[in-house]
C-alpha cells in the first residue's frame, strides 16, 4: 500500500493542530513537515518549537523535510521535537554521510533528498545508509506548484537503483501530486507520496485522501 503524507505547508496556519487531527481522522498515513530557512530555499516556515507543540496532537509519523543550509546544526533539535524521519538535501550538506549517521544515532530514520536538477548519481555512495530517498518533483520552496513531468523518468530510475540494494529504502516523491497524476507517480515507483494543496485545498479531506489512495494503489 502506498503511503499518503499530507504536507502541512498547504494547511491553514492559524489552526495547524486541528488540521493535523483532521487529516489523521481522514486516513493520512504520515504528516509531512517542510522546514525552510530562507537561504537554501526562498521561503521561511517552521522550527523545532512548533513541531514539538504539534507532536502532542497526533501519533502519526512526522516526516520532517529539512530544506535548510547546514542541516547538521539542527538535527538534534528536530529529533527532540518529535521527528520520526529527518530528510536532508544532498545539495545542502557538505558532509552528508556524517549527517546521515548523526540522524540515525538519535534513533530517527534518515532520508536524503534531491532537487529536480540534481542527478541520481549524487546519492550512489549514500543510499546504502539511508532509510528514505526523496525525489523533488517541483523546485522546493513553495506549495501548490505544478508537477514536473520528467520527474517520472527519474522516479523510475531511482526505483531500479533502490531495488538493487539488499535493504531497500522507501522512495518518496514530493511536489505537485494530485488525483490526475498520482497513479503515474505510484506506477513509476513511489512508496510515499506527499500531497499538500491536493488535500488541504479541498473541502472533504476524507474523500480526497481515500481517492488519492485508490488512485495510487491501482498500479
Amino acid at each position: 500500500m502506498k503511503i499518503i503524507a499530507p504536507s502541512i505547508l498547504s494547511a491553514d496556519g492559524s489552526k495547524l493542530g486541528e488540521e493535523i487531527i483532521a487529516v489523521e481522522k481522514a486516513g493520512a498515513d504520515w504528516i509531512h513537515i517542510d522546514v525552510m530557512d530562507g537561504n537554501f530555499v526562498p521561503n521561511i516556515t517552521i522550527g523545532p518549537a512548533l513541531i514539538s507543540s504539534l507532536r502532542k496532537v497526533t501519533k502519526l509519523p512526522f516526516d520532517v523535510h529539512l530544506m535548510i543550509e547546514n542541516p547538521e546544526r539542527y538535527i538534534e533539535s528536530f529529533s527532540k521535537a518529535g521527528a520520526d524521519i529527518i530528510t536532508v538535501h544532498v545539495e545542502a550538506s557538505n558532509h552528508l554521510h556524517r549527517t546521515v549517521e548523526l540522524i540515525k544515532s538519535l534513533g530517527v530514520q534518515a532520508g536524503v533528498s534531491l532537487n529536480p536538477a540534481t542527478s541520481l548519481e549524487q546519492v550512489e555512495e549514500i543510499i546504502h545508509y539511508i532509510d528514505l530517498l526523496l525525489i523533488m518533483s517541483v523546485n522546493p520552496g513553495f506549495g501548490g506548484q505544478q508537477f514536473i513531468g520528467t520527474s517520472l523518468v527519474k522516479i523510475a530510475r531511482a526505483k531500479k537503483m533502490l531495488e538493487a540494494l539488499p535493504r531497500k529504502p522507501l522512495l518518496e516523491v514530493d511536489g505537485g501530486a494530485n488525483l490526475k497524476n498520482i497513479g503515474n507517480i505510484a506506477e513509476a515507483g513511489a512508496d510515499v507520496i506527499v500531497a499538500g494543496a491536493a488535500v488541504f485545498g479541498t473541502d472533504d479531506y476524507q474523500k480526497t485522501i481515500a481517492s488519492l489512495k485508490q488512485a495510487a494503489n491501482r498500479s
